[in-house]
């Protein structure tokens, strides 16, 4: 049963969401929660803590400041990374000039594919046809803040399925300001010439073709001409 938060045995409030905020780190790094994943509800987490749901919320908000958690509006709150330099990294990519932040996506994305292709599961693959059909699916409705998103999404699965997780951390560390480099290009608009057919990745990566995989995730981050 929950401890009582007002019992006499009790520690004190700072420590126990100290506490809190060391199990919550606990089961991240232990891959319960992996980088892209959802959390549990505050409610779950309360009863899966022991802890008060004001507990939960403090030690929550933490991880958020920390760069650890986010919270995404009507969706929940996800796993981004594991490292705390995540904010450092995602400030200095947001600062940078559109040029630099395609250098590292490519720096990223093409390395993933590549490792994707040699490493990919069964699960990996079935992953990737679902991202890659939520995306097309978000481009045909119109929508530009939902196709990041199921664009951002697939690029994450790519990036699973190379089973690196260093390189996992890093991409996720990033994503942030990656998300908000793409809402730039793409604007308010969803003109057909911004489209960008990623089937030939996923098929380069279902074919275990690593170079063919690796060439195709890079295609599309070629930096602009004269940058």
């Amino acid at each position: 049963m929950p401890r009582s938060t007002d019992s006499p045995s009790a520690p004190p409030r700072g420590q126990r969401i100290r506490e809190t905020i060391a199990q919550l780190r606990e089961r991240i790094l232990a891959g319960e929660w992996p980088v892209g994943s959802r959390i549990p509800t505050e409610p779950q987490l309360v009863a899966a803590l022991g802890v008060g749901r004001n507990t939960v919320r403090e030690a929550v908000r933490a991880l958020q400041h920390s760069g650890v958690l986010e919270c995404r509006q009507g969706s929940g709150t996800y796993v981004v990374s594991t490292d705390e330099l995540a904010p450092v990294v995602a400030r200095r990519i947001s600062d940078d000039r559109m040029t630099e932040v395609i250098e590292v996506r490519r720096a990223f994305e093409v390395e993933a594919a590549r490792l994707a292709a040699l490493r990919r599961t069964p699960e990996d693959l079935v992953a990737l046809d679902d991202a890659l059909t939520a995306r097309e699916a978000a481009w045909r409705g119109g929508r530009a803040e939902e196709f990041v998103e199921a664009d951002v999404a697939l690029h994450m699965t790519v990036v699973a399925a190379a089973h690196n997780r260093m390189l996992a951390d890093l991409y996720a560390s990033v994503g942030t300001a990656l998300r908000s480099s793409l809402t730039q290009v793409m604007g308010e608009g969803m003109a057909p010439e911004q489209h960008i057919d990623h089937s030939r990745m996923v098929d380069a990566i279902r074919a275990g073709d690593p170079d063919r995989a690796a060439r195709e995730a890079g295609a599309f981050l070629e930096p602009p001409a004269g940058a």
